[in-house]
């Protein structure tokens, strides 16, 4: 059965490794005939939550920018990717940021069962995703519906282009294939 896939590429970087990753996820998802959207961050503009909760009766949030439109493509996504350059241990800000935006989707009918982590980082070893995936695991918590259906982490990778070659690409094509 074919699956509305969103892909949210936080990196502030155009064409950055998480970006690459993303794209490998993208190609072996629609390979197999699933829907696919991409929305990419670094040409967003979003701001930050207030911590008002006015969303939490409305289902709407206050500030009127792109995470409007991005949440409501995330409530009616049967999966989420999320795909982020790991900075200082961490999601990047504008995927940290893009979740706390996402505040009035809880409690709401959301769609999404599975989300999906894909990152790239500096640092080579695999511990250093873990405060992401961590980050990630909070936000999916208050989703009882949903899970952290998978995750790939493309580290050794810091200048563009330095995640051609990586083992992480073939394993988010394939990721991508069997969601």
């Amino acid at each position: 059965m074919s699956k509305n896939i969103l892909v949210i590429s936080t990196s502030p970087r155009k064409g950055g490794n998480s970006e690459t990753l993303a794209d490998a996820f993208i190609r072996g998802a629609e390979e197999t005939g699933n829907r696919v959207e991409k929305v990419c961050l670094y040409d967003k503009t979003i701001g930050f939550c207030k911590g008002c909760l006015s969303c939490l009766k409305s289902h709407q949030c206050i500030i009127h920018d792109d995470a409007d439109t991005i949440a409501q493509k995330m409530r009616k996504a049967d999966v989420i990717v999320f795909a982020t350059p790991v900075y200082y241990y961490e999601m990047c800000g504008q995927m940290k940021t893009m979740l706390d935006r996402a505040n009035p989707l809880y409690g709401s009918d959301y769609m999404f069962r599975e989300v999906y982590l894909l990152a790239a980082a500096a640092e080579e070893e695999d511990s250093a995703v873990d405060g992401a995936v961590k980050g990630l695991s909070g936000w999916i918590a208050c989703f009882p519906k949903a899970r952290l259906a998978g995750t790939v982490f493309g580290g050794g990778a810091d200048v563009v282009g330095s995640i051609q070659g990586n083992p992480a690409l073939e394993q988010a094509y394939e990721m991508g294939k069997t969601v």
